[in-house]
């Protein structure tokens, strides 16, 4: 048996560790230096003048000047294809996209007739549920 001291993110470990096979190779290895334990430190609660402040990510913003039909992430993914431009006219049950979620592909297709007006994402976006993928009017 040899004795080791590992440390795995901060936190130190003493193992013991049995050599079997001796002789399977031509191989070299340095035994670990035995280290100190690191000693735990005495938390210190944290004020609001001590935690840093990160800014808030910038909110999803949709092109509101576009009128129509919002459709719309069932679920989050990953959108594989888009299969419509702006300008296309689309009939109700056309592909406009499909989205993968969960190793699975989805299509997304239009609830209405119309015309796509506005493409709110691009191929290989990661979108969440709710998030607008496209705007048919």
């Amino acid at each position: 048996m040899r004795k080791f001291n590992i440390t795995v993110n901060g936190k130190s470990y003493a193992v013991e560790v049995e050599e079997v096979g001796a002789g399977l190779g031509n191989f070299t290895y340095a035994p670990v230096q035995n280290a100190p334990a690191k000693q735990p430190q005495p938390s210190v609660p944290k004020t609001a003048a001590s935690v840093p402040q990160t800014p808030a990510p910038a909110p999803k913003v949709l092109d509101e000047a576009v009128s129509g039909e919002k459709i719309t992430a069932p679920m989050p993914g990953t959108v594989l294809d888009i299969r419509v431009s702006e300008g296309q006219t689309v009939k109700a049950g056309d592909i406009l996209l499909i989205l993968e979620a969960m190793k699975m592909e989805n299509e997304i297709v239009s609830p209405v007739d119309g015309v796509v007006k506005k493409i709110h994402t691009f191929g290989s976006a990661t979108v969440s549920t709710g998030d607008a993928l496209a705007t048919i009017g």
